[in-house]
């Protein structure tokens, strides 16, 4: 008879924990579209400068290719109690823009803290198609 294997809970982020969703299929983490996009790079200090303040998930598509590339922040709980809802944040592709999105992740983001400047001017509204993919069973993981 087979060992039954017992399922373990997947570790889950704390309630007030921000969530960062990297688009990175299609256009967005594309070398040949973006060549001066170190991706990786990228990638890693949305990871390490976030520690504590947001989990970081890569998406395999947002369906939101004509901004790339594309970055969405998903408010804590405090924030969506806020009256806040994701924001999208299009041609994140260059250091600037990454460093004012973990600043305003780590001062508690959407409906907590202010918008920086750059978010303001990158935000986009997305289509209803790619909003779906934010949906369990879509581009996340």
């Amino acid at each position: 008879m087979a060992k039954q294997r017992t399922k373990r809970p997947k570790p889950s982020a704390p309630p007030e924990e921000l969530t960062i969703v990297v688009c990175r299929g299609g256009d967005c983490g594309s070398r040949r579209k973006h060549p001066d996009v170190d991706h990786g790079a990228q990638l890693a200090a949305f990871r390490d400068g976030t520690v504590g303040s947001a989990k970081v998930i890569p998406s395999k598509c947002l369906d939101a290719c004509e901004h790339s590339n594309v970055v969405v922040v998903l408010p804590s709980e405090a924030g969506s109690v806020a009256g806040a809802t994701p924001v999208w944040i299009g041609e994140v592709n260059d250091t600037a823009v990454t460093d004012d999105i973990v600043e305003w992740v780590n001062a508690g983001g959407p409906g907590v803290a202010p918008d920086p400047t750059l978010v303001s001017i990158q935000e986009f509204r997305p289509t209803r198609l790619s909003r779906g993919e934010l949906q369990p069973g879509h581009a996340l993981p």
